[in-house]
């Protein structure tokens, strides 16, 4: 694997609020990635991010995307960041191509870009999620049926009905009457490293407003709580719609912003709309 000259040049970017460091791995990729997204990540002593994303060839798609989050930790999918990938790769001129294909670790995604007018620039990105699943085996989740549909779990807190889905990554949703304040530091730890699960997993915490609409916390695997989380907000969605809480197409309002979730009739794919956001350029320097 090459060296990056002594410097990288990076992008800083975000999906309502889901934030990441993008990197420009087309030519050159960085060694150790996972130890370069433990220094770039921390908010108080270097540039703050949720993590890293690289973005690399590929042989099977437009583009590749690598996810390594804040605690080094290389995850399978990002939705805002797939999104955030869309927007780097169109106004960057590394493709002209308003529908693109991305390879990530849980299979090729389709997106398809918004290009503003006025701007010339990408504003959202609706990403093809692909299919949900409620098979434990595919969450990567020990239970002793097929499905964990609502099905208690003991935490330090006392009994809380859980859902499993896999968006292509492990999701647990919990339906709860109220969210905004919920000590979500407390117990997100705990369920995201409960035993049941092989490789831990995001934990949504979410609000029922009414049948389109609800609202979202999440307790992202490896980086804590975020602002947002794209396949956490397909997962919570499409668990209240498989428990007859909501319709498509379902608002998810997380702390960052609003994604829109529709469930695509003819194939059952789970289609996600919502902005990105290019916030600053910078190059890093490796102490």
């Amino acid at each position: 694997m090459a060296n990056l000259k002594s410097f990288i040049p990076f992008t800083k970017m975000h999906g309502i609020g889901n934030d990441y460091i993008y990197i420009d791995c087309l030519e050159t990729m960085p060694e150790n990635p996972a130890e370069l997204s433990i220094r770039m990540s921390p908010r108080h002593t270097s540039i703050g991010s949720d993590g890293i994303i690289l973005i690399c060839p590929s042989k099977i798609a437009d583009f590749k995307m690598r996810i390594f989050n804040a605690d080094g930790s290389e995850a399978l999918m990002c939705g805002n960041g797939s999104r955030c990938v869309g927007k780097y790769v169109y106004d960057h001129n590394l493709t002209d191509k308003t529908e693109i294909t991305l390879e990530t670790l849980s299979g090729v995604k389709h997106l398809y870009l918004h290009v503003n007018d006025s701007t010339g620039n990408v504003d959202e990105v609706t990403v093809d999620m692909g299919l949900p699943s409620f098979d434990c085996e595919i969450i990567g989740v020990e239970f002793p049926q097929n499905e964990m549909i609502e099905k208690s779990v003991i935490t330090s807190t006392g009994k809380l009905n859980i859902t499993g889905v896999s968006m292509g990554n492990p999701h647990g949703v919990i339906f709860m009457e109220q969210i905004d304040n919920l000590c979500i530091s407390a117990i997100g730890p705990e369920l995201e490293n409960h035993k049941m699960w092989l490789d831990r997993a995001n934990i949504e915490f979410a609000e029922i407003v009414d049948e389109h609409t609800i609202k979202m916390r999440v307790w992202e695997r490896g980086s804590g709580e975020t602002l947002a989380c794209g396949t956490g907000a397909c997962a919570t969605a499409v668990a209240a719609i498989r428990t007859g809480r909501a319709k498509s197409p379902v608002t998810v309002k997380l702390l960052g912003g609003d994604l829109t979730i529709s469930i695509e009739k003819s194939s059952g794919h789970v289609m996600m709309q919502g902005s990105a956001t290019e916030v600053f350029t910078g190059n890093y320097f490796p102490c």
